[in-house]
């Protein structure tokens, strides 16, 4: 009798645990859901503000100005001792029409002239323009010619991990181009960067700071990564000249420093109220290199 009252109390008892199991398990689906509901709301409230302060809702919106789009990011100058502090440029009353001259002027020769494009890069040109005020690019290296078809310029200590203490996001990256066989354009086809073009170029990308190239050649990668910032409407022969420049190893394995040293002796960047130095054409006109 006794053994057969022990057996039911047993399986009461774990009949009352499996109860109590699922009870804690179903307490504890309610509580994922709850959270889960609740974060959808924080989530939806932060989204909506988001858009809200970004004006997403007036209906009279205006097209945005230099001062909403442009963001100086900061860089640990500590971190990355290549990097120089010059400040950062001005936020307010960035122009953001036409365009702005930039003049060059190498060891190589020159000057070479470029209309800084206002409209589509006005983050670039601002960049530019507060750098050459501080004479951040004058006595400075090309520290390569690179297998691309470009200049590369704008770092102080050669290192290509160099510049200023602030980066800027890209604005100004040309779409994909047609599916092609190789870097150059299809038949009819413009490349994504003619020659002649002057773009940023960041270490990652998207994080320009001072560095530029300056094509030599035309270039079609598939898949676009400088940010455009203008055109040279003068001087063209003398980038090729500096890019036919016999090259050796840069340190890294990478046949792009210039054998002969290419010193940018001064650039300056025009006041955008200023009229251009040259015509608005390249020196001559684009083809493949």
């Amino acid at each position: 009798m006794a053994s057969s009252r022990d057996r039911q109390r047993k399986l009461a008892r774990a009949k009352l645990d499996r109860q109590l199991a699922r009870r804690a398990s179903a307490a504890k689906r309610r509580r994922q859901i709850q959270a889960g509901v609740g974060a959808a709301v924080v989530l939806a409230l932060i989204v909506a503000g988001s858009a809200w302060a970004l004006g997403a809702f007036d209906s009279d919106k205006e097209k945005p100005t230099a001062e909403d789009v442009c963001l100086w990011t900061p860089q640990d100058g500590a971190a990355n001792t290549n990097l120089k502090d010059v400040g950062t440029p001005a936020t307010k009353d960035l122009p953001t029409e036409g365009t702005r001259s930039m003049t060059v002027t190498t060891n190589q020769g020159g000057p070479i002239t470029v209309g800084l494009d206002l409209a589509d890069a006005p983050c670039g040109a601002a960049s530019l323009a507060h750098l050459a005020s501080r004479s951040f690019y004058d006595n400075t290296k090309c520290h390569e010619i690179t297998t691309d078809g470009a200049l590369r310029c704008g770092d102080p200590s050669g290192t290509g991990i160099g510049g200023p203490t602030y980066s800027f996001y890209d604005e100004n990256v040309p779409s994909a181009p047609e599916p092609s066989p190789s870097a150059s354009p299809a038949p009819g086809q413009t490349p994504a960067y003619p020659k002649g073009t002057v773009a940023m170029i960041g270490n990652p990308p998207g994080t320009n700071g001072s560095q530029f190239l300056i094509f030599f050649k035309d270039f079609n990668p598939a898949k676009p990564e400088y940010s455009v910032v203008g055109r040279v409407t003068g001087g063209l022969d003398v980038v090729e000249k500096i890019g036919a420049l016999p090259t050796v190893d840069n340190g890294s394995g990478a046949k792009v420093k210039p054998k002969t040293d290419v010193v940018i002796q001064s650039l300056t960047v025009s006041d955008p109220n200023a009229a251009p130095a040259a015509s608005s054409a390249p020196a001559s006109s684009p083809s493949a290199g």
